[in-house]
């Protein structure tokens, strides 16, 4: 079972940037997702962004493109989302989610991620105006 640690979280001014890791134990299988996901109080859980293993491809919201980058350490088996010129709807707990299926990123990633089934215990993202 895989097993997922999120960290990062924490206190940013708008404008300001904070990087979420998240460290993938358990897989027994090279080609995986891992997605970023987010909810906040009264929200649905949404997708922020996703990255496929082992080509690399990745998926994000229309609402942090060119803001957000995911990337991937595999030495570490760390994902990390670096989150830049952060606005306060970006703020909220902050998923990292992972599954092992052979889809294409965007088809794993949308809908708020209900095809992973591996999750981790969130991190608290918030954004002071």
């Amino acid at each position: 079972q895989p097993q997922l640690v999120e960290s990062g979280g924490g206190l940013v001014q708008a404008g300001g940037s904070l990087r979420l890791s998240c460290v993938v134990s358990g897989f027994t299988t090279d080609y995986y997702g891992i997605g970023w996901f987010r909810q906040s109080p009264g929200k649905e859980r949404e997708e922020v962004s996703c990255i496929m293993s082992p080509d690399g491809s990745t998926y994000y919201a229309d609402s942090v493109k060119g803001r957000f980058t995911i990337s991937r350490d595999n030495a570490k088996n760390t994902v990390y989302l670096q989150m830049d010129s952060m606005r306060p709807e970006d703020a909220g707990v902050y998923y990292c989610a992972a599954d092992a299926k052979a889809l294409r990123v965007r088809a794993m990633c949308v809908n708020g991620g209900p095809l992973f089934a591996s999750w981790g215990q969130g991190t608290q993202v918030t954004v002071s105006s």
